[in-house]
């Protein structure tokens, strides 16, 4: 039936819907190929991939409940109650199905034939590199048959053949592993890392019910997350630390044979807007074509509706994209049968008949709303006209900003002190915090490639000002043209005049204050600088100790005691550093700047979600959010200054 949605389509789920695409040699020995990193992001890709198949399930309406539980020793456990992985023989290598979905690279009804027609998972590399990357492996499946199947692997390898350990009524999968200590780095699993997955995931699959447990410590730690409100409650989610502008969220939900699309939207008070776009569950950090089409949507027809109500008159400039998005909170989810997948981290949308779908459904739905919702939408018009006002205000201090080319000094800021090098790739310039460290850092650079721009005092907190505001402050006005990428919807990445963007700012409460202002200047304005590795965290030592002839450097307190019971506690010098100021030319070149020997952090985006609700949260206007986060992390402080 046409009108059916494919989401609804209970079709069959056989060994013969498991479709093969390659073997699964190399796993073990090019791990990184299928899982990204043998880091914590690779331990927790396991995870993931095995989650995926549940979510699979979900997304089919088979599956309404999935565990994860955390087992001492870093084991695993995820169980659903989705129709179970086949049992019967594959029909082609007469094996079955699920040992050749845990044994065979890309073998799973998310591959061809009528098993899942969307399936989620950014790889798509199946529990099969799950298992070759574990020390062992167990499955546990309750089929339609009323039987538990169960079989075990070590590093990929079946122990035995599948068999039969009992009865059970319903149905589902259940697996178990223990990640390989010979492959990955560390395998203590983070919970935190865990929960944000989790819960996304429930805010993107409304209705399916997610359940999170640790039992490694004595006290087991336990989370469930549920939200029947789906995108709508992840948008009050993302608004909870800040003032939204009317109480329910836009919301919308259109679907055909093969594709569907869920759109909410709330606005706030703030002038930045925060709109994260998924494509099977998969955050498409990068957008795509479904955000190309929700841009469009949204700006022509707020204009419409405002030109047909007489808020825009017949002599006004139209609104822009930007106008229109300030303050916005938005969560776009789409579900296709192939998506393909761009970009330099593989996260950009690149299907192009899903701009049109989205183009098309968001037009017809927000503008039934606006016309529904008056008030919402004189309350969204205006928003967006003062947001214009401030825009054009705003121009003159852009100009400011501007570079008349990449190699020029010509206009670039007075106290820059920068380098001879124009070679972007191997430049770097360092964000120094005053005159007295930016006098030292000046004369301990490499005059080749270092370059040195110092900061009087605290920037603006841009978290509370608009564009025009951001744009009339001198010191932001210098790091943008030095910088020289420019910021916002003209930010151009190839302008970059350094590889490297360098926070140097000293270690204490000030230094830690600026260095977060800096921060979040770059994550709202700049934020591919963070996306693509080029912003960094200059770590100077906390301490200098002497004793006779030897001279060490020491960064945290941690490495304060490891040293002081190497050598002893007598006769010794201790130097705390409160700041770089205090550090000669060739002490801060030797500890802090010179590639040899420095130590630099680089900064990460590894969620854009929690990074938007932190920056929120530690910046924006409201203190009781600001006071509980404080609260809850204040354990984790490791160096404040008292």
């Amino acid at each position: 039936m046409a009108e059916e949605s494919f989401l609804n389509n209970k079709g069959n789920y056989e060994a013969e819907h498991i479709q093969v695409l390659e073997g699964l040699e190399a796993v073990r020995k090019r791990p990184g190929m299928y899982i990204g990193s043998t880091g914590m992001d690779g331990l927790h890709h396991l995870v993931y991939e095995v989650v995926d198949n549940s979510i699979d399930e979900a997304m089919q309406g088979y599956c309404d409940l999935i565990e994860v539980i955390i087992k001492p020793g870093n084991i695993i456990t995820v169980k659903d109650n989705g129709r179970g992985i086949p049992v019967d023989p594959h029909p082609k290598l007469k094996k079955p199905a699920v040992e050749v979905v845990l044994t065979v690279l890309h073998a799973g009804g998310k591959f061809g034939g009528d098993g899942y027609k969307v399936s989620g998972g950014l790889h798509g590399v199946g529990v099969s590199v799950v298992n070759a990357l574990s020390k062992w492996l167990e499955v546990e499946v309750c089929w339609r048959d009323g039987k538990v199947y169960h079989q075990k692997y070590n590093r990929g390898i079946p122990v035995y053949d599948l068999k039969v350990i009992g009865e059970c009524s319903g149905t589902g999968t259940t697996i178990s592993f223990k990640p390989d200590e010979e492959i990955f780095e560390d395998v203590n699993f983070k919970y935190k890392v865990l929960a944000q997955r989790l819960k996304e995931l429930a805010f993107l699959n409304k209705g399916v019910r997610i359940i999170l447990r640790d039992e490694r410590e004595e006290e087991a730690r336990q989370d469930e997350y549920c939200f029947e409100g789906g995108l709508v409650s992840f948008v009050k989610y993302l608004n909870k630390n800040k003032n939204p502008l009317f109480d329910e969220p836009f919301y919308l939900e259109e679907k055909d044979e093969n594709r569907e699309v869920e759109i909410a939207i709330q606005y706030n008070d703030g002038y930045v807007d925060s709109i994260f776009t998924f494509a099977n569950n998969i955050n498409t950090r990068e957008g795509g074509t479904h955000l190309s089409g929700f841009k469009s949507a949204l700006t022509r027809t707020v204009n419409d509706y405002a030109r047909s109500k007489g808020i825009l008159k017949e002599n006004d400039e139209n609104l822009t994209g930007e106008d229109i998005r300030e303050g916005i909170t938005a969560i776009i989810s789409v579900r296709l049968t192939d998506p393909q997948f761009e970009g330099q981290t593989k996260t950009k949308l690149g299907n192009s008949e899903i701009r049109g779908f989205v183009d098309s459904a968001l037009s017809s739905n927000l503008r039934t709303f606006l016309e529904e919702n008056p008030k919402i939408g004189k309350i969204i018009v205006e928003k967006a006209r003062s947001a214009a006002r401030a825009r054009k205000a705003a121009k003159k201090a852009r100009e400011l900003t501007r570079r008349k080319g990449a190699l020029s000094n010509t206009a670039l800021p007075g106290k820059l002190a920068d380098c001879s090098s124009r070679d972007t790739e191997n430049t770097e310039i360092y964000i120094v915090e005053g005159d007295s460290a930016g006098g030292s850092a000046k004369q301990g650079r490499d005059r080749k490639f270092q370059a040195i721009l110092p900061l009087r005092g605290k920037i603006l907190n841009v978290e509370k000002a608009r564009l025009n505001k951001i744009l009339n402050n001198e010191e932001i006005r210098a790091l943008i043209t030095a910088i020289g990428t420019g910021i916002g919807d003209e930010f151009d990445i190839n302008k970059a005049r350094y590889g490297k963007i360098i926070i140097m700012t000293d270690a204490d409460v000030d230094g830690a204050h600026i260095r977060t202002l800096l921060l979040t200047f770059f994550y709202r304005y700049m934020r591919p600088l963070i996306e693509n590795g080029m912003i960094y965290i200059a770590q100077p030592p906390l301490y200098k100790v002497k004793k006779g002839r030897r001279e060490e450097y020491v960064y945290n307190d941690r490495g304060l005691q490891k040293l002081l019971n190497d050598i002893g506690r007598d006769k010794i010098t201790l130097q705390r550093y409160k700041g770089l100021g205090e550090m000669n030319p060739d002490q801060l070149w030797e500890t802090t700047m010179n590639p040899e020997n420095r130590i630099i952090l680089k900064v990460k985006i590894e969620d854009a979600v929690v990074a938007d609700e932190t920056f929120t949260t530690l910046m924006g206007d409201k203190v009781q959010p600001r006071r509980e986060f404080i609260q809850e992390h204040a354990h984790e402080v490791q160096n404040l200054d008292v």
